[in-house]
């Protein structure tokens, strides 16, 4: 028994995506769609990191931490978009095992330091807010550093479990996955193994993520609120909201999306509504949040137009 089980798992060599829809005209339409998404996404996210980089005038902590975000943003958009878009050009949508391995990693790793970065740019919101005076103290190069990087082992290191904990149970039953990319919840109907340990880990790594990246948004958010609500000017009032609504947005839209996503169980929801839902965190918001934070930013605004004068000089 045990040598036909270890044939089995490693039988399968490659899994089969069924993709978004079926229907091949649109999935033609979705094409087209989904290649203006990620080009804008492209365009978007290489061109904040650009101006951040080449602007003096925003190499602030604030927009040190947009930067890495729009990097992010990047990174696993790119992880999947690609790939979904010559699915939709192809009858049979194939991905070896070891592609599967490599986009689920890449797709968790970026994803999770996306949720430790959301937090570590609600704290800066905090410092800035509550005690201005201090700020560059208390948000200094190697604090700021510190976060980014923790943003960075956090996100990779659950990434790494996670891979693991997957791709070491057996896929002996079928290797057709009802996605359009590699993600836990399909692939486990997939395995002959008992999954019932995996699920667990999962729900409490994500759920771990999730509360502790939350807790730091949400509190800070309260003592924002309250330093704001105590201010006399009311210039003063909106000018320090203003400078959180973007944020506030992006954190919204990101988490609200895969709240909507990993809360529910398997026999709740339909798979249609997952697929969707995973479009949307996967592309949408990467192409997003580019104009969340930038288009009603004025340093963004003002460091864009001395860099294209700069551009116009030479």
């Amino acid at each position: 028994m045990k040598d036909t089980h270890e044939e089995n798992h490693t039988a399968v060599t490659e899994f089969v995506f069924l993709g978004i829809v079926e229907d091949p005209q649109i999935q033609v339409v979705l094409f087209v769609v989904f290649l203006i998404i990620y080009l804008i996404n492209l365009l978007g996210n290489t061109g904040v990191i650009f101006l951040i980089v080449f602007c003096p005038q925003l190499h602030t902590p604030m927009y040190i931490f947009l930067s890495h975000l729009s990097f992010l943003d990047l990174c696993y958009s790119s992880d999947i978009g690609p790939k979904m878009l010559v699915d939709f050009l192809t009858e049979r949508k194939v991905i070896s095992f070891a592609g599967c391995v490599v986009q689920f990693f890449v797709f968790g790793a970026f994803v999770d330091t996306e949720c430790f970065l959301l937090a570590a740019m609600a704290y800066d919101r905090y410092v800035a807010i509550r005690h201005p005076l201090r700020y560059s103290i208390a948000m200094s190069k190697k604090v700021y550093i510190c976060l980014i990087v923790g943003s960075y082992t956090g996100g990779f290191g659950n990434a790494v479990v996670q891979s693991i904990s997957l791709f070491t149970l057996d896929y002996c039953s079928s290797n057709v996955i009802n996605h359009f990319f590699c993600d836990m919840p399909p692939l486990f109907p997939l395995s002959c193994s008992d999954t019932h340990i995996n699920e667990l880990l999962l729900v409490a790594c994500a759920s771990f993520i999730e509360f502790t990246s939350l807790t730091v948004i949400i509190v800070s958010y309260i003592f924002i609120l309250s330093t704001i609500l105590k201010m006399n000017s009311a210039e003063g009032r909106r000018k320090a909201f203003s400078t959180c609504v973007s944020h506030l947005t992006g954190v919204t839209l990101f988490y609200g999306t895969i709240i909507f996503m990993y809360s529910r169980s398997s026999s709740a929801h339909g798979l249609g509504e997952d697929k969707w839902a995973s479009v949307f965190y996967t592309l949408m918001i990467p192409m997003m949040n580019p104009f969340i934070y930038s288009v009603r930013n004025k340093e963004v605004k003002d460091a864009f137009k001395k860099l294209m004068k700069k551009k116009i000089v030479f």
